[in-house]
This record gives C-alpha cells, sequence and structure tokens, in this order.
C-alpha cells in the first residue's frame, strides 16, 4: 500500500463508522419520536437508548430541533419513493386505489399512529420554526402529486381536487389511529373515486374503486 493510501485510511473508516452512528441516532429518534411524541421524547432518552455519548450526540446533530428536522426529511424521502412506487401511468384511478389500500394497510399494523407530518404540526404550531417549515414542504410535494393525479383524470381544476384528495387523505390518516382501521382503505378508496367523478370529464361516474 503506498504512503499516502495508508495515511488517508484511517479517516475512511471513521467517515463511515459516523455515518453508520447518525443512522443510529436518527432510526432510535424515528421510532421514538413516532411512537411517543416528539416534544415527549428528550435527547438524553435518545442518547441512552442509542448507546452513545453526548458530544457524539451533538457531533452529528447541533440541536434536538436539527435531529428533528432530519428525522422528518427521512419520513419525506420514504413517504414520496412510496408515493412513487404505487403511481400508475394513465391509470389515476389505479394509482388511488393502491394509495388507499396502502393507507389501510398501514392503518391496521400494531403501533400505527397516523400521519407523522400531522402529529409534528400539532406539537410545532409556530410557522417560523424549522420543523413547521419541513412540515409544510412535505404537505406542498403531496398536494401537487395529487394534483398530478388530478391532472391527469381530466379534472377541469386540478388544484381544487388535489385540495379535496388531501383531505381526505388526511381525515383518513387520523381516523386509521382514531375510528375502525378495518374499514378505512374502502372507505377512502370510495371517496376519492366520488371526487374525481364529480371533478369534470373524468372517470366514469359509475366505475369504483375499492369494490
Amino acid at each position: 500500500m503506498h504512503a499516502e493510501a495508508a495515511e488517508a485510511a484511517p479517516p475512511a473508516r471513521a467517515g463511515r463508522s459516523g455515518t453508520a452512528t447518525r443512522a443510529r441516532i436518527l432510526d432510535a429518534a424515528s421510532e421514538l419520536f413516532y411512537a411517543q411524541g416528539i416534544r415527549a421524547t428528550s435527547a438524553d432518552r435518545i442518547i441512552e437508548d442509542v448507546g452513545i455519548t453526548k458530544v457524539t450526540f451533538y457531533r452529528h446533530f447541533r440541536t434536538k430541533t436539527d435531529l428533528v428536522v432530519a428525522y422528518l426529511g427521512q419520513q419525506s424521502t420514504a413517504e414520496q419513493a412510496w408515493i412513487g412506487s404505487v403511481h400508475r401511468d394513465g391509470d389515476p384511478l389505479g394509482t388511488l386505489r393502491a394509495l388507499a389500500t396502502d393507507i389501510g394497510a398501514a392503518s391496521c399494523r400494531p403501533g400505527f399512529r397516523g400521519c407523522a407530518f400531522i402529529n409534528a404540526a400539532a406539537e410545532f404550531s409556530d410557522p417560523d420554526d424549522p420543523v413547521r417549515a419541513a412540515v409544510d414542504a412535505h404537505r406542498r410535494w403531496m398536494l401537487d402529486a395529487f394534483a398530478d393525479v388530478a391532472a391527469e383524470a381530466g379534472a377541469e381544476d386540478d388544484q381544487a381536487v388535489a385540495r379535496q384528495l388531501m383531505v381526505l387523505r388526511d381525515g383518513a390518516m387520523v381516523n386509521g389511529y382514531l375510528g375502525d382501521p378495518a374499514t378505512v382503505g374502502k372507505t377512502l378508496a370510495a371517496a376519492f373515486t366520488s371526487i374525481l367523478a364529480g371533478s369534470g370529464p373524468g372517470p366514469d361516474a359509475g366505475e369504483r374503486i375499492g369494490e
């Protein structure tokens, strides 16, 4: 091994170790934030769960706010990938069927606590807070995704339809936590269909998804 390579090797290993530690912190925080609430979960609890020192924790996340924003960023990336994976080109009803089915399935899983972004917004009401900004950014993306589906369905006002679809999605997430999760998927699918059926030239009102 060349001398230059030998000298470079230790920092590379440290870098990989640092990345792994950051991921462990974020994974532990994500689980605790979602299950117990963001404000109820202290940095000390996360440090204890991961088994690291405070110095190590603050080396990766200068403040708890930085960690919360990273948590929401991770959630956003995952949700965007999921919505992209269920999109059916040329079949907006199929896309909404898949979304409704997956939301219904998630609602039935143990530990489901609704939407991570709605939960975070309830805890951070200040619109200037970085956490609230992260929530708002993701919800703008989601609204745009619904607008794309509405436009693909031929909606006369895709933005208005997108807002209606968003309200239905939000309601389903809350209902899945507080109500009967077994009925969420089918109910949401029927509601999605009703909105698209009345949105202008698009799907036949007689066509039903989720049945």
